[in-house]
């Protein structure tokens, strides 16, 4: 026992003499720091020290901490600068190891021809002296890849590959086999019992490839135009009577047979046709005129049910309230159906909606046209109370500048509920024009004309216009420029220059050069009316005329003149479109005065008027042209240039000045001498010709029907007023001219293109005919 007890006390006090040795102080020599004593940064060449350490989510000073060491090495690796990254503890610090990405000096494309360098450029995220980094090339390549299938290149690939240059940079270069286009083989339907599947062919853009191919546009895959597609056939359906037609789905699958291509699929279900059984507008406490109300409904009973005219009913019931007075008149339409007899009720119900006022204007889509230029058409601004009526007009206004290929306003919530910002979304178009002409008459043969005109100079509204023209017979030369609002108000300012000259040997015996300029201004006198006025001089001068040749009335003409006068035009225009016109008037009215000194003292008057109607849902339009004119003498005899020389383009079917008074010359034949009055009406219809819509081609009928008369010209005999055969007999007659003709009009890429031809029905036998025409422009 005693034994024992002396071996356990020699155990402690070797336990307690060894204790201080082993105690955790005795072992943190510098070697072993429980904290971190300095950083070392090992392989960067470009990346400073410093911008590391700013990464680093570990310093000196801290406790070593192996989960603050694994996110600093994460942390490195998201910055893109580097490829590798290590950090290892070495005594009291730790070694910071990189491998920089290389820098890229240049980024090329190799084997694209279908799309330039340039798009390519823009389309990708690397740039020339950008660190390289794996997960970025790879999200370019993806890019690349898009692009191209977007174009219809399914069959591309796109190759990433480095070249490496010292200094660790490299040369970027994506390798593009572009494989050729992957077009639209077939297009199938299920499910359509209504209508066959070339009906529904013509309601889809996108088209199958066939033999006619290089007519077609959207003859490739396009997954964004599909979902389109699935809403053209929705509307198609809706327009047709089918309320409750829906789309179950469009699929597109590629082909990998020899023929290549993709197989379109689309699912309807399209549920019974309406028809209109009961069309109601209820107004409620509104005091409100019901039968102008139910007049502009576009939906009547016994039609079959269409969508697009429940829609336009409620614009135009909105505008008609708002017209009336209803300011904040809001439409609901209620459309109740009975399927079993495949009818349906429309109901328009006309209630006072919230009132609310334009907190702000906001516009988009205008890179070029100046805020100012769209601003001053609107005429609604900020702090006024929400008018549908002020919006339709605004809108139609901005149409008009022709500025835009689509002009929409929508409304989005302000600040407070009775407060609405408006936003005017615009696309804007080449408002720069240049155009080719050229003809055919039986007096001039071939006449060609270049026109460079610009509505939009500088983005500010003004209206340059260069014409020129050169045939066998004529030349001119005409330069206008306009200013809509002249110094902020809305009053334009214009400015015209022009000189001419015409051979009209063959058919008056003379020629004729003028040169002179105009000034003009104008302003409108409510929304559809405008008043212009214009002030011209011009020198004139009448030559190359043969006494043994020209007639009398031509002789007394020779020599030079001034011309001094004065015009106003009053406009009336409410047409739905400027450019391509469906429905509306447009009306003129001019007079001219001249005689303020110069050499020509005459008064006339002119009207011209264009009215558009619809059919078949405005795809075949009807044009009523009418124009009429009389010129009458102050004192001196009226000059040639100013009395009414019509045909070509002013009388389809008769040469320029191939219709109108004439005179017996003293060679035999007759020459035109213009007449003091005229009336030309045209009836011309416009139409489709059943080709696919994307072609752009229509067809067009026409007649021109109308008579010149009037001259103060006589029957002169031999010795009268340089009279040399027995009798100058002059040609007046009131009679009718007729003529009808059919045209075609192409929407060409080069622009729009028109082959036209025309025959006389009526005509005398002293007028000359014109057998065809053809024209070309294109926009820049």
């Amino acid at each position: 026992m005693l034994k024992r007890l002396s071996v356990i006390g020699v155990l402690l006090f070797l336990a307690l003499a060894v204790a201080p040795v082993l105690s955790p102080a005795n072992f943190s020599s510098p070697a072993y720091s429980a904290t971190v004593s300095g950083i070392v940064i090992r392989g960067n060449q470009r990346v400073e020290n410093e911008t590391i350490l700013s990464y680093m989510q570990i310093g000196v000073g801290n406790q070593f901490d192996s989960e603050a060491i694994d996110e600093s090495i994460k942390v490195l690796f998201q910055t893109g600068l580097f490829k590798d990254v290590g950090i290892e503890r070495s005594g009291s610090q730790l070694v910071v190891t990189v491998v920089e990405n290389p820098l890229i000096s240049v980024v090329n494309f190799e084997g694209n021809s279908e799309i330039d360098d340039e798009t390519l450029a823009k389309e990708v995220e690397v740039r020339e002296r950008m660190i390289f980094t794996k997960a970025r090339v790879a999200s370019d390549n993806r890019r690349i890849l898009a692009l191209y299938q977007k174009q219809g290149f399914y069959n591309v690939t796109v190759i990433p590959k480095m070249i490496r240059l010292p200094e660790n940079r490299i040369n970027l270069v994506f390798e593009i086999n572009e494989g050729g286009k992957t077009y639209v083989r077939q297009i199938n339907f299920q499910g359509n019992k209504s209508f066959s599947e070339g009906d529904l062919r013509d309601v889809i853009a996108t088209k199958k490839r066939n033999a006619l191919f290089f007519f077609l546009r959207n003859t490739t895959y396009d997954a964004d135009r599909l979902q389109y597609d699935k809403e053209l056939l929705r509307r198609y359906y809706l327009k047709n009577g089918f309320a409750d037609v829906q789309i179950v789905d469009a699929t597109a699958q590629y082909s990998g047979s020899e023929e290549g291509g993709f197989i379109i699929n689309f699912t309807i279900e399209e549920g019974p046709r309406y028809t209109v059984a009961d069309v109601a507008v209820n107004i409620g406490d509104a005091n409100l005129e019901p039968k102008k109300l139910a007049g502009v409904v576009k939906t009547g009973v016994g039609d079959t049910y269409d969508s697009s005219k429940v829609d336009k009913s409620v614009e135009k019931l909105t505008l008609e309230a708002s017209n009336q007075g209803f300011v904040f008149a809001q439409v609901e339409p209620k459309v109740d159906r009975i399927p079993e007899k495949g009818q349906l009720n429309i109901t328009y119900d006309i209630k006072e909606g919230p009132r609310t006022y334009v907190e702000r204007i906001d516009i988009v889509g205008n890179d070029r046209t100046l805020d100012t230029v769209i601003r001053r058409e609107l005429q609604l601004f900020e702090g006024d109370a929400y008018n549908r009526t002020l919006v339709e007009r605004a809108r139609r206004r901005l149409t008009a500048l022709d500025y835009f290929s689509s002009v929409e306003f929508k409304e989005e919530p302000g600040s407070a509920p009775d407060k609405v910002v408006l936003v005017v979304e615009v696309v804007e178009k080449s408002t720069g024009q240049i155009s080719f002409s050229v003809g055919y008459s039986t007096v001039e043969t071939v006449i060609g004309s270049v026109t460079l005109s610009e509505r939009n100079l500088f983005g500010r509204g003004l209206q340059a216009k260069l014409d020129t023209s050169l045939s066998f017979k004529r030349q001119s030369v005409n330069f206008s420029i306009t200013e809509p609002y002249f110094m902020g108000k809305p009053i334009s300012m214009g400015l015209d220059i022009f000189a001419n000259a015409s051979d009209n040997q063959s058919a008056s015996s003379y020629s004729s050069k003028q040169i002179g300029g105009a000034i003009r201004t104008g302003f409108r006198l409510d929304e559809f009316s405008s008043l212009g006025l214009k002030y011209l001089i011009a020198g004139r001068d009448v030559s190359g005329i043969d006494p043994d040749e020209s007639s009398p009335m031509v002789i007394s003409q020779e020599g030079k003149s001034l011309k001094s006068a004065v015009s106003a035009t009053y406009t009336y225009d409410d047409l739905d479109n400027p450019v391509k016109p469906a429905s509306g008037l447009r009306a003129q009215l001019e007079t001219e005065l001249a005689g303020l000194g110069g050499d020509a003292q005459y008064a006339a008057v002119e009207g011209h008027a264009w009215y558009f109607v619809p059919f078949w849902d405005e795809k075949v339009v009807l044009k009523i042209e009418g124009n009429a004119g009389h010129i009458q003498s102050l004192g001196n005899d009226i000059p040639l240039q100013d009395l009414y020389f019509k045909g070509a383009d002013s009388f389809r079917g008769f040469a320029r000045s191939g219709i109108g008074p004439k005179q017996l010359g003293n060679d035999g034949k007759y020459d035109s001498i213009g007449g003091q009055t005229y009336a030309i009406g045209t009836v011309e219809v416009n139409f489709p010709l059943g080709i696919p819509e994307e072609w752009g081609i229509e067809g067009a009928v026409f007649s021109d029907f109308g008579t010149v008369f009037g001259t103060d010209a006589k029957n002169d005999t031999s010795g009268n007023n340089n009279c040399q055969i027995a009798v100058c007999k002059v040609a007046d007659s009131m009679n009718l001219r007729a003529s009808i003709g059919a045209g075609v009009i192409w929407s060409s890429p080069f622009g729009p293109l028109r082959l036209s031809a025309s025959y006389p029905l009526l005509k005398e036998k002293t007028d000359d005919t014109e057998i065809f025409q053809f024209s070309v422009g294109t926009r820049f």
